[in-house]
């Protein structure tokens, strides 16, 4: 199937969504917005250990990426949500981090045996 798009192409504009979305903190914070719409803080808490500048800059390349929606109620309370296609990719995010778990106990001990 041919595709307009190739993210193994250095010229390829797919290639920096790429990057912005299998990056730890981004692909997480895709991942947490899965449960529906979350506040700043609310979503520091499901990313645990992200700090407060890298939640920022990570929101900010979201939202620039039309991956996440930021949704001003005034009043200092903004939520952050998944647009479409957010959504389309924080799924298939989720299905990695899935595999992950599954895999951990034969990760874990090839870590032990190479140590």
């Amino acid at each position: 199937m041919d595709r307009p798009f190739d993210a193994f192409s250095a010229l390829c504009p797919s290639r920096s969504v790429v990057d912005d979305v299998t990056d730890r903190w981004p692909a997480l914070v895709l991942i947490a917005l899965l449960e529906g719409p979350l506040r700043f803080a609310e979503t520091a808490r499901a990313v645990s250990g992200i700090s407060d500048r890298m939640l920022s800059r990570t929101l900010t390349t979201l939202v620039g990426d039309g991956l996440v929606v930021r949704d001003d109620r005034g009043e200092q309370h903004v939520e952050y949500a998944l647009t479409p296609s957010g959504h389309r990719i924080a799924v298939a995010l989720r299905g990695v981090v899935d595999a992950v778990y599954d895999v951990m106990p034969e990760v874990l001990a090839a870590r032990a045996a190479s140590a």
